[in-house]
């Protein structure tokens, strides 16, 4: 069978740059550097954890620096749970949990907000919720016959 095409695929239409300075003030990151780097080690965690289509949907939300750096991962065989993510991207980035969890909902939060969160795609496993500002992670929803 041929694959269909998902709806409502989102595309990035901030450059790399735009969405560091976000991160950067939304974050309240004293520098740009800083700011690239939460960057950096959020998407690296992410792509250590999507795959299939999730990390496809992700990647098509994100400027192409930023889809590189989640992509450049390899995905781990085992799934983390939310506060699996943050202990390792505290470990992976040499911070504290508290500011692993400040840069994921930094970085991720602010850049995809709806595109992202919303019903088409979701691309956070089940029990990252919380780290993304919200009680649940809405799913899509089964297109009707």
């Amino acid at each position: 069978m041929y694959d269909q095409p998902r709806p409502n695929r989102c595309t990035s239409a901030m450059t790399f740059d735009q969405m560091l300075e976000r991160v950067r003030y939304e974050g309240a990151y004293p520098t740009h550097e800083r700011a690239g780097e939460a960057v950096h080690h959020v998407l690296a965690a992410l792509g250590r954890q999507l795959t299939g289509d999730e990390r496809v949907d992700l990647a098509q939300c994100l400027p192409v620096e930023a889809a590189l750096i989640l992509t450049a991962q390899i995905p781990d065989t085992e799934h983390l749970t939310g506060w699996g993510f943050v202990k390792d991207l505290a470990t992976q980035s040499n911070t504290t949990p508290a500011t692993a969890r400040w840069d994921t909902g930094a970085v991720v939060t602010r850049l995809a907000g709806p595109d992202l969160l919303g019903p088409h795609p979701a691309p956070a496993p089940g029990g990252y919720a919380l780290l993304f500002g919200q009680a649940e992670l809405r799913r899509p929803e089964p297109a009707a016959a």
